[in-house]
């Protein structure tokens, strides 16, 4: 089938998968980053306490998330998002309203939760499981949502945070939610059948095997897998999180550095519909070795980068990273553990990633408190990435012995 093809018959699934995506940025970090300097002014935070806060809330998120997440495989998405929509709708209503520490640690708690965790979820498990030929393909497009997102709002934030007070963010926010909630059902009024109710379209993973989540968590290759998984998330994280900080650190005006992020974006859409497409032909595990290489020389880079040129040279780089993460881990569980419980499975590494994505700031932050710059804390982040690559070459090999032949 042509791509053309493709995209014509899959339209509103893949409309569904973007809108999904796109829809999640308000629980990610990099939105919430954008307002952070004010939150920290209006509750009178340091660096450490708002990275505490965000820790704090973001860790209990990924702990309800590997409950929530498994939803997945016994409802279909457009009964969920009656509940996941709304509710983070009102979420944002919420910030723009609340005046105290504790609702704040609540609000952030579910801003994760319902966008990162539950927004996300809905789009790759729904990918993963709709399709099989084309399953890399088709997460990448549904990938293009988050790459939308990061591109658009960040600059489009901190813009009105120059005419309007940050709570009015939050109202727009709740306002666009609730206008794209009639959009998501019509798109997913033709969502497919989840595999839990239409187990003979299921597919194996390795050793022909439909592994379960107790059967995932006994393996050895998902706990090779665990850095990886931790990583990304949480030190990119920290790199949109703590994104005041690092041009008040090396003296460039916000909106210079935040311009930087469309570069990224752009790369990570290249990357993202381009590895979607290889995995497609060659597998995740082939892709998922170089994974975590353009992280690691990222940090690299911008940690001495004393110019926004030599710190758009590691935007590269990130892009890259950001590009493919949008595609190969989801793959890799699919392919791998096949997809009867890939919901459940899926929410295992969601629970993981958004937990990585609590450690990032609250470690930075703390650090920072202590004296430490971010900058200063970025080659200690590419050795992380060094070693989990390591530990990801030592998983695949017997992952890929266990698959067999393709």
């Amino acid at each position: 089938m042509s791509l053309a093809n493709f995209l014509r018959e899959n339209r509103a699934q893949l409309s569904a998968g973007v809108l999904l995506t796109f829809s999640s940025s308000y629980g990610q970090t990099y939105f919430i980053a954008l307002v952070a300097a004010q939150i920290m002014a209006a509750y009178n935070l340091t660096d450490g306490q708002w990275g505490g806060i965000y820790t704090l809330s973001t860790t209990a998120s990924a702990i309800v998330m590997f409950w929530a997440g498994a939803l997945t495989d016994n409802y279909r998405v457009r009964a969920l998002a009656w509940g996941v929509v709304p509710g983070l709708a009102l979420v944002c209503l919420a910030m723009a309203a609340n005046s105290t520490v504790v609702g704040l640690v609540v609000i952030v708690f579910l801003l994760r939760l319902l966008g990162q965790g539950m927004m996300s979820q809905f789009a790759s498990v729904s990918m993963a499981r709709w399709f099989t030929g084309r399953r890399g393909l088709a997460l990448s497009i549904s990938a293009m949502g988050f790459a939308v997102g990061l591109a658009v709002r960040p600059v489009v934030v901190a813009a009105l945070v120059t005419v309007l007070e940050w709570r009015w963010i939050w109202v727009i926010a709740a306002i666009a939610m609730l206008a794209s909630f009639p959009i998501i059902l019509r798109l997913l009024a033709s969502e497919r059948t989840p595999q839990s109710l239409a187990e003979q379209t299921s597919t194996t993973g390795m050793n022909n095997q439909h592994w379960t989540r107790p059967e995932v968590l006994k393996s050895p290759i998902f706990w090779l897998m665990l850095p990886l998984l931790l990583g990304p998330p949480s030190w990119g994280t920290a790199l949109f999180f703590q994104q005041v900080h690092i041009a008040d650190v090396k003296g460039w005006a916000l909106l210079d550095y935040l311009a930087l992020i469309p570069l990224l974006t752009a790369v990570a859409i290249a990357v993202t519909l381009t590895s979607g497409q290889l995995i497609d032909r060659v597998g995740s595990a082939r892709i998922m070795r170089l994974y975590l290489f353009p992280w690691m020389i990222g940090f690299v880079l911008l940690s001495s980068a004393d110019t926004l040129f030599a710190a758009a040279i590691s935007f590269l780089f990130f892009g890259i990273g950001t590009g493919l993460q949008a595609t190969v881990i989801t793959t890799f569980w699919a392919e791998f553990f096949g997809t009867r419980h890939i919901g459940s499975i899926k929410a295992v590494s969601t629970s993981v990633m958004v937990f990585g994505s609590a450690i990032g700031p609250g470690i930075t932050g703390a650090l920072i408190d202590f004296g430490y710059s971010f900058p200063d804390q970025m080659l200690g982040i590419a050795g992380y990435f060094f070693v989990a690559n390591v530990l990801v070459w030592l998983a695949l090999a017997r992952a890929t012995k266990a698959l067999g032949p393709a």
